[in-house]
């Protein structure tokens, strides 16, 4: 764009709020050059016309689609920003001209928020209440989502903006210094704050007891904790606040990580816990509020109860309004990306899905080494650098010399080490690593000694295995960057970051180049900035926790090639298969929107969701009783107990047995290989014998034959194959009457440790095995194919060769491969079953008991311990 066009836009937009159009601001401009200059040249006009074309152009009235969201139907009301409008102008040209956000990304920023606030009520009824939920990615830019709605929604009329800023003092501060500088210091003059950035800066109730009357163009902010005292110093100050006061307040609820903290947690339905009573009593009393819960990891909302016992009494937070789902923004690498996805052809497609070759595997005697075997020995246990720690210290060292070589010396750089959730062992980490710099920075400096070699073997192994982008990097060896790497160490800080520690992480100021140590504050929410390097020891067995703790997704813009994580097999592995979870539930929002349901009739699908039973069990630690179905979805065995003779073998015979009921019992048709109208009974029979590894995070034995059992009448009888190539090597025993059958090859995961982790089992062709037409196109999808089979169920089992070596491109340029030989004790057996019906077809309701998390798992999840915060 011609400088001077791009100028005459920002000096438009600037008059705009004080001029009312864009014609008078236009025309106060070139008054204002004038006067100055004495002139205004025909270049200068042409420029002007232009600059204001643009910005007429962008404050034209549109039609918001609301192309990502569930909702109730409802009257439009916002049209957009307006000509007058002034925080969203101002942060836009915030994030524009001090953030150095591109066009493309500002304009995704602002069709999402406009769609957001469309689902608001309207500001100018004098009574409403609106809940809505909007769904965002782990580190994906959900605050910059939330900032715009703010700003707009100030604009568009609402005068009390409260932000639920987490569960900790650090997060609270971390949110409101995040509102300050992108939307409050903007027009600082048009703010009353109750709240500050200080440790005691949270909310208390104000000298005089009360909300003082808003005026007009003008807003109140609070950012506070969801602690119940905080929530009810609020809700104390909502009930003094005098009638004609409260109902001139237009309330916008922001509540940040909403599964956290928010939901009822209680384990009985008719009590409360005191934060979510707290919230939901705030919510009644105020005449005219909208409530919009933003979180990444929804699994805690969309199960709770639309219908409480006490709704008439004290609506519960159910977002039956309005379901939003965020864009996935460009550039971002999340669950997908990095832990890979599931293969359209999984015979054939062992590698392409892996996912960024950026995972370093923690042996189990390395995670001796650095965490205590039992809390009975956090007192007195020192963690020792041990060798994989090392390579990521100084792998560190590295990416944070070569991003000051590409000129970010002025972005900040950090590493995360997250080995316990207990406070003396982040003391004691961070001693031993601020030891280990003393010791060896000199050697590094110097170019020399044992601590210099190692850097360049890890030089040598990260490069090769993924190739530096930076210009001229190729021909670059550590000596070329040392000059930087002196620079690294003398920048370099280690910090504590728990609910104890007396050191802050301040990414306020100055660059910093941080390792920081910390615990379960870092787990969530919490934004580690330039984070790069992770050494994460940490696991849950609760999936959004597990979620939230991938600190290390996000936007890594200029070193996107650099970042690395160290993680034990089992976190591999569980993120992995929660990967897939993730995007069911976007594809279930995206399904249902297609079909313009609204999020009454989508809570009831989701709860039917097989994946998310695990979650909902463990969700707020008891127990619940929730409605399963597995109506229109397809599961498979991916995971298997493949050293274990006894199982091997009972599950082999125990699909031998079913094939020879089959045939008994149903009608076998030898052309394409399928039995037919074989009977439930008979089905139900295998599942009961065989033993599905307890490694499966969304397959469990219990929920199948609950299911099975609650959707018979729908259920009577199946089509049954046998999946395997024409030429494989022959099953060294006999599957039934059909004798030695070809086995399939399925090498597992590398890391999938004592179990074997193959991926997939499945491809998208094999349930078409008794379908008229079987033909796969690309770009189908499995719901597509879904549409073309009988609506009769199908179970599909396959034969695996003991052995399985894996293709040669599993291999990694370190030698390190991406997959191993399966080397089971024999081979194994494993199925898929094909449910008939549509996910939006409506059906019974299938109670599934779920588990209770043990003492044990709660304290693995970081739930008990000596944290604070």
């Amino acid at each position: 764009m011609n400088p001077q066009i791009e100028q005459f836009v920002k000096e438009i937009r600037q008059r705009l709020p004080a001029h009312g159009s864009p014609e008078s601001a236009a025309n106060e401009l070139r008054s204002f050059i004038v006067s100055v200059t004495g002139t205004f040249s025909p270049e200068m006009e042409s420029n002007l016309a232009e600059a204001l074309g643009q910005v007429q152009s962008t404050l034209q009235k549109v039609e918001i689609l609301r192309r990502n969201s569930l909702t109730k139907t409802r009257d439009d009301w916002y049209p957009g920003p307006a000509a007058t409008d002034q925080h969203w102008p101002a942060l836009q040209g915030y994030l524009r001209n001090a953030k150095n956000w591109d066009h493309e990304s500002i304009g995704v920023i602002d069709e999402s928020s406009s769609e957001v606030v469309s689902l608001l009520a309207n500001p100018a009824e004098e009574q409403f209440r609106c809940r809505g939920l909007v769904v965002g990615y782990v580190q994906s830019g959900k605050t910059a989502n939330m900032t715009a709605v703010i700003a707009k929604a100030v604009d568009a009329g609402y005068n009390l903006i409260v932000l639920l800023g987490g569960v900790t003092n650090k997060l609270r501060a971390q949110t409101q210094r995040r509102l300050l500088s992108d939307i409050v210091e903007r027009h600082r003059h048009m703010w009353q704050l109750y709240t500050t950035v200080d440790d005691d800066g949270d909310f208390a109730r104000p000298p005089n007891g009360q909300f003082t009357m808003p005026v007009t163009g003008r807003a109140q902010l609070v950012v506070m904790k969801k602690w119940t005292s905080r929530l009810n110093a609020f809700l104390q100050t909502v009930e003094r606040t005098p009638p004609t006061v409260l109902r001139s307040l237009k309330t916008l609820i922001i509540d940040d990580e909403c599964d956290q903290a928010s939901v009822n947690s209680s384990s009985k339905e008719h009590d409360m816990t005191s934060i979510n009573e707290a919230i939901r009593k705030i919510i009644r009393a105020l005449p005219a509020v909208s409530y919009v819960g933003y979180t990444a990891t929804p699994f805690a909302n969309v199960f709770i109860n639309p219908f409480p016992h006490n709704k008439d009494e004290l609506d519960d937070l159910y977002p039956e309004d309005f379901i939003t789902d965020l864009p996935r923004p460009k550039d971002y690498f999340g669950a997908r990306e990095v832990f890979g996805f599931d293969p359209v052809d999984a015979a054939n497609d062992e590698g392409a899905s892996a996912g960024r070759d950026m995972i370093r595997i923690i042996l189990a005697d390395e995670v001796a080494k650095v965490r205590p075997a039992s809390n009975k020995d956090r007192g007195t246990f020192m963690p020792a650098i041990a060798k994989e720690l090392e390579r990521a210290l100084l792998w560190f060292l590295i990416t944070s010399a070569l991003r000051r070589r590409r000129g970010q010396a002025g972005s900040h750089m950090t590493m995360l080490v997250h080995t316990s959730p207990n406070v003396n062992q982040h003391t004691r980490m961070a001693e031993s690593i601020r030891a280990w710099l003393t010791l060896h920075a000199d050697a590094i400096r110097n170019a020399s000694g044992g601590a210099w070699d190692l850097l360049k073997e890890v030089w040598a192994l990260e490069t090769d295995r993924v190739p530096l982008e930076g210009k001229d990097e190729n021909s670059l060896d550590p000596d070329g960057l040392l000059p930087w790497l002196k620079e690294v160490l003398g920048k370099l800080e280690v910090a504590v970051e728990n609910g104890e520690s007396v050191e802050r992480l301040n990414y306020a100021d100055e660059a910093k180049t941080y390792i920081v140590v910390g615990g379960s504050v870092l787990a969530r929410g919490l934004t580690l900035e330039g984070l790069c390097v992770s050494y994460f020891l940490r696991t849950s067995q609760q999936y959004d926790t597990l979620l939230q703790m991938g600190r290390w997704f996000g936007f890594r813009h200029g070193y996107s090639e650099l970042p690395r994580l160290w993680v034990t097999q089992d976190l591999v592995s569980n993120f992995r298969a929660l990967a897939r979870i993730e995007e069911e539930i976007r594809e279930d929002i995206a399904f249902y929107r297609e079909r313009k349901a609204s999020p009454l009739e989508f809570a009831v699908k989701v709860r039917q969701i097989p994946g998310l039973a695990i979650t909902s069990a463990a969700k707020m630690r008891h127990a619940y009783r929730t409605s399963i179905s597995f109506e229109g979805k397809h599961v498979q065995t991916i995971r298997f107990d493949h050293r274990k003779d006894g199982i091997v073998s009972s599950n082999w015979s125990a699909a031998s047995r079913f094939i020879d009921e089959a045939k008994a019992k149903g009608k076998f048709d030898h052309e394409r290989g399928v039995f037919e109208a074989v009977p439930l009974a008979s089905v139900r029979k295998f599942l009961l014998d065989f033993q599905i590894s307890d490694q499966h995070l969304d397959l469990k034995q219990d929920m199948l034959l609950s299911y099975l059992d609650k959707a018979a009448a729908g259920l009577g009888f199946w089509n049954v194959a046998v999946v395997g190539p024409e030429r494989g090597q022959a099953s060294s025993r006999a599957l039934g009457f059909l004798g030695n059958v070809p086995t399939n090859r399925r090498s597992r995961l590398a890391e999938s440790g004592e179990y074997a982790d193959i991926k997939a089992l499945m491809s998208m062709r094999d349930i078409l095995v008794d379908a008229d037409d079987s033909r796969v196109s690309p770009g189908d999808k499995w719901k597509d194919l879904k549409g073309r089979r009988p609506q009769v169920p199908l179970l599909l089992l396959y034969p695996i060769e003991a052995e399985s070596k894996p293709s040669a491109p599993t291999i990694s340029k370190d030698g390190r491969p991406t997959r191993v030989a399966l080397d089971a004790v024999d081979d194994l057996i494993g199925f898929g079953i094909v449910f008939p019906g549509a996910l939006d077809r409506s059906g019974g309701y299938y109670s599934v008991e779920l588990d209770v998390p043990t003492p044990e798992q709660l304290e693995d999840d970081g739930s008990q311990g000596d944290e604070n915060g």
